[in-house]
């Protein structure tokens, strides 16, 4: 399978992976709990207070709403890349949704939450990682971002806040705590799986002495950091050493070396 098939794949697989979870984490902790959070699913759990429908048929014309109108503004290579999410999720989301007791894994709203929180994040990071959309609300961001040009990570946070304000009068104060809470650890685990497997440990090495000295930089896996240090003691146990943890690497002579070698 060549590398393009094989992205292609793992894009699919992403999307399909994250939207199932994203399902079964709403199903099994929002939903029973009447936990209030932002999203299409926001605005699905406010229709479906006045409307006698099934949430994930809510939640299917609020995208098929948004896609529609994100593809006539933004065009098609947009919509190549949100489709799938756009009706997979709604799919998974009924399909969850039958699961028998899915809505009793737990009585507890602080257990939910939490769980809840973080699936979302997880499952929104493991979409947005593999380079895809999640549709939705973020279709409203993506416009307003061209229309104002407004930084699309402040637009996301206004749109997922304003569909929670519109829930938080037919809420509890405590629902709406809760809402924050998972919107807050989603956020967090979200930014955790987008960088997964992308950390490395950077180490700024200076050797000790009494004149001018070469500094070396170099950058390793978190597992080879313990070896590294107990070479560099053992040629110089005075070395001036930091330590930094760096989200991600690439370019040549790390993440392109593997490529460059297989080439020949």
């Amino acid at each position: 399978m060549g590398n393009k098939n094989m992205k292609l794949l793992q894009t699919v697989l992403g999307v399909l992976g994250g939207n199932a979870i994203l399902a079964f984490s709403v199903a099994a902790f929002i939903v029973p709990h009447g936990i209030i959070m932002g999203g299409a699913t926001g605005i699905g759990l406010l229709l479906s207070r006045v409307i006698s429908l099934p949430l994930s048929s809510l939640i299917l014309a609020v995208n098929a709403f948004l896609f529609v109108w994100g593809t006539l503004v933004l065009g098609k290579k947009f919509a190549l890349t949100t489709i799938v999410s756009t009706f997979a999720y709604p799919a998974f989301l009924s399909v969850a949704q039958m699961i028998p007791g899915i809505t009793e894994l737990t009585d507890n709203i602080m257990l939910a939450t939490l769980y809840g929180g973080v699936l979302l994040g997880a499952g929104i990071g493991l979409i947005v990682k593999v380079g895809s959309s999640t549709g939705g609300t973020d279709i409203l961001a993506l416009i307003f971002h061209k229309w104002f040009h407004i930084p699309v990570a402040v637009l996301l946070y206004v749109v997922d806040f304003l569909v929670l304000g519109s829930q938080i009068f037919d809420s509890t104060s405590e629902q709406v705590l809760y809402g924050i809470l998972t919107l807050v650890l989603e956020t967090v685990f979200m930014n955790r799986v987008m960088l997964l497997g992308k950390s490395q440990i950077q180490l700024f090495i200076i050797g000790y002495g009494g004149r001018e000295q070469k500094g070396v930089l170099c950058v390793i896996q978190n597992r080879k950091l313990y070896s590294v240090r107990e070479i560099v003691q053992s040629i110089d146990p005075k070395a001036f050493i930091t330590i930094t943890q760096i989200n991600e690497v690439s370019g040549r002579g790390f993440t392109m070396e593997r490529v460059y070698n297989e080439k020949g």
